[in-house]
């Protein structure tokens, strides 16, 4: 509405009935803020001794990934990992503490990483069994305890006595006995069981049995082969094993067997065995069953002999912090028998983890491994078939090697061996990879996957500083120096022969 001349505004009109127009605020002027410095030039003032350059300065461009900044600049880091597990030392890229909890990472679906098993790499001397130790020592206030299944060099010695739990000592002589066919737990309570648990039970006995004795059998030679294990010899061996344990004739309590049984019973069949097993005769059983005797007759009378074919004669405490098997009084007998004693160690270990209590969490350390990968296919299998069982028991498979082709020492390439131990990599989603010669850089590239930046890390970096290493968390990669206390490198120190020669 307009206002017309000498009448009333809009305002005013609605003000006579009872009507107030709001107000606009009054609007302030708008003043500049001081400058905290007075107008400048680009290039500084132009009086003596205040000029900033006489020339800008050339600007170079540069092309890269984002796989090759962190070379000039780490402005893209790795996401952080939380401060949960044992702290293992600083994280040189983000400056703080690195901390490591593989099952914690395993149950937080924000971290790549879908088992506990961890590989540790590198070049003797470069801080690998120090890393371990600290691990296995600060991880023990979070209630892990750890077993070593197998010391080929006592490295875990020290570190067992630190504790007051004193090594058990495999050897010729000796009178420590490892069954490999103990029952372990699962025979607890057996008359108790229902038909179904006990089919069960027997079930994962008699699988373990088996992937060992396939493992033992193929371990030995056959002029440049290894001694073949078929589906035949697999009927065999677990009817054997029925028969010696009772578990065929449904007895309430099953009887432990040794290998040295096994292996008499097939040199001297029943006529009941042989008859189950579809033979014509016990001539035909023996004449087709004779290189699967005589690898076992091997293991009964060879190099090993008095080590694994009778029953166990130690008492484990379970509940002490550490367990360590040392088997350094086997290196005078080769790198073979090392491997055949850490199969069947292995195999022992498992049985004695079957019905673990839930909580009872165990580091299961595994030094020296590829000597029992070398031993041929079947016993790369008994080794993968640990490592799938960390899922189901919550114990941390540590495997300590040299180098990642080490695993690949099963076999000739392209062969089943070499197949599944590269598979093997693929069941441990952490890896400690410690300093490595450049020669090295080709097969973390090949097998890992690492890419050219992580490789140098490792065939540099680490390569400059004990205890320096790359962790892999899954996809991620951390660079972590290993911090230890004084005490903790004295129980590490592993140089005691060469400072003697010194």
């Amino acid at each position: 509405m307009t206002r017309r001349r000498g009448g009333r505004d809009t305002a005013r009109l609605l003000a006579d009935f009872g009507h107030q127009v709001p107000t606009s605020p009054e609007q302030t002027p708008r003043t500049r803020e001081p400058r905290l410095f007075g107008p400048t030039p680009r290039r500084g003032p132009r009086r003596r001794g205040r000029g900033w350059s006489p020339a800008s300065a050339p600007v170079s461009v540069y092309r890269m990934t984002s796989d090759q900044a962190p070379v000039l600049w780490p402005f893209i880091a790795t996401p952080g990992l939380p401060p949960t597990g044992a702290q293992l030392g600083i994280d040189q890229l983000s400056g703080g503490s690195f901390y490591a909890d593989p099952n914690g990472w395993v149950l937080d679906d924000a971290i790549p990483v879908t088992n506990p098993n961890i590989f540790a790499f590198g070049k003797p001397g470069r801080g690998k069994s120090a890393t371990v130790k600290a691990f296995c020592l600060r991880m023990m206030d979070f209630g892990y305890r750890t077993l070593i299944l197998g010391d080929p060099k006592d490295e875990y010695e020290r570190l067992c006595r630190a504790l007051d739990v004193e090594p058990f000592a495999i050897g010729p002589g000796l009178g420590a006995r490892i069954n490999p066919l103990a029952f372990g737990p699962l025979a607890q309570g057996w008359s108790d069981l229902s038909a179904s648990e006990a089919q069960r039970r027997a079930a994962i006995v008699f699988g373990r049995w088996l992937t060992l004795v396939r493992g033992l059998v193929g371990s030995q030679k056959l002029g440049e082969h290894r001694v073949p294990f078929g589906p035949t010899d697999e009927v065999v061996v677990k009817t054997a094993l029925a028969h010696l344990t009772g578990y065929t004739h449904g007895h309430t309590r099953l009887t432990e067997t040794t290998i040295p049984q096994l292996w008499r019973l097939l040199d001297q069949p029943t006529a009941e065995l042989v008859a189950e097993c579809r033979y014509e005769s016990e001539r035909a059983f023996l004449d087709q069953t004779r290189l699967l005797r005589d690898a076992l007759g091997q293991l009964v009378s060879g190099a090993l002999a008095g080590l694994f074919d009778d029953h166990t004669t130690i008492t484990v405490d379970w509940t002490a912090p550490i367990q360590s098997l040392s088997l350094s009084r086997l290196e005078a007998l080769g790198d073979e028998a090392v491997g055949i004693a850490l199969t069947c160690l292995n195999s022992w270990g498992r049985g004695m983890r079957e019905l673990a209590a839930p909580g009872d969490l165990r580091i299961v350390v595994r030094d020296e491994s590829w000597k029992q990968l070398r031993l041929g296919p079947d016993a790369v299998k008994s080794f993968d078939a640990d490592l799938r069982l960390s899922r189901r028991d919550g114990d941390i498979q540590f495997a300590v090697a040299h180098k990642p082709s080490d695993l690949l020492s099963a076999g000739d390439a392209g062969s089943q061996a070499t197949a599944i131990a590269k598979d093997l990599l693929h069941l441990a989603d952490i890896k400690i990879l410690h300093g490595q010669d450049q020669a090295v850089a080709d097969e973390l590239e090949r097998l890992l996957g690492l890419g050219p930046i992580a490789t140098s890390l490792v065939t540099n970096w680490a390569m400059h500083g004990k205890g320096r290493a790359l962790w892999t968390v899954g996809e991620r990669h951390y660079k972590v120096q290993t911090v230890l206390h004084p005490t903790e490198a004295a129980l590490a120190y592993t140089n005691d022969a060469l400072d003697g020669a010194g």
